[in-house]
């Protein structure tokens, strides 16, 4: 196929956890730099669940300039903004709340109630925007990213919309909002973060070339996994 989907996944494994988020955070602070250098801000999407929690939590103390910061989201569960589960709660929580990037710089994913609604309005945050500098997403155990989920639409082609209303998620909560493989494909540098024995099946499928969400997310240069070592040996062993 002559799409991102002609693989260009670099593996970086690493012997434990904090090796694995030291090189994460790395990438991130690097990548603002550049990109605040050659162009006076860092366009950075953030990936939900619970494994880039502590990056967050890191990345409070980074010495950079927080008001050329630019926060979106890869994907958001439509459920009240009291639920713990949001994204944008998590982040919140361990980084976002505790930095002053401008309140008008961080784009969060209306939650709900309805995942249509809240997807347009969410492709009309991103219509002005052009291509992310920095791209973080993780690997479900079924192979997903963002939420786009395996037998759902993922958003491949080039004229998919920005973002995709999901209402059969297969885990909870079913009404998602994510980004498209399109709009996700958009952006300079991918960097997925992958730990956990859940994941290890997932990572076997997407080494073994299936067609897997995770694996259709490529960027413009290629996208970097960081991995723990263990999840790529025999379970065995």
């Amino acid at each position: 196929m002559n799409s991102p989907q002609s693989e260009q996944s670099r593996w970086h494994a690493f012997d434990d956890l904090q090796a694995l988020q030291d090189a994460a955070v790395d990438a991130i602070l690097d990548s603002a730099a550049r990109s605040i250098e050659e162009r006076g801000r860092f366009l950075l999407v953030l990936a939900g669940g619970e494994t880039p929690r502590p990056i967050y939590q890191r990345l409070r103390e980074a010495p950079t300039d927080w008001s050329l910061w630019h926060i979106y989201f890869g994907d958001e569960r439509c459920m009240p903004p009291t639920e713990e589960e949001l994204n944008a709660r998590m982040a919140g929580e361990a980084w976002l709340d505790h930095v002053p990037i401008p309140r008008a710089q961080i784009h969060e994913i209306p939650n709900g109630p309805r995942a249509d609604i809240a997807a347009e309005a969410y492709a009309n945050t991103l219509r002005p925007v052009g291509v992310f500098d920095f791209t973080l997403l993780g690997l479900g155990k079924d192979g997903h990213t963002a939420s786009l989920f395996p037998h759902n639409d993922w958003g491949v082609e080039q004229d998919s919309p920005d973002t995709l209303a999901v209402f059969n998620a297969p885990i909870r909560p079913p009404q998602r909002v994510s980004l498209s493989a399109a709009r996700l494909n958009r952006s300079r540098q991918i960097l997925f973060l992958v730990s956990g024995e859940s994941k290890r099946k997932a990572v076997a499928r997407w080494r073994a070339g299936e067609h897997i969400p995770a694996r259709v997310i490529v960027g413009e240069a290629g996208a970097d996994v960081l991995v723990e070592s263990r999840l790529l040996q025999p379970a065995n062993t």
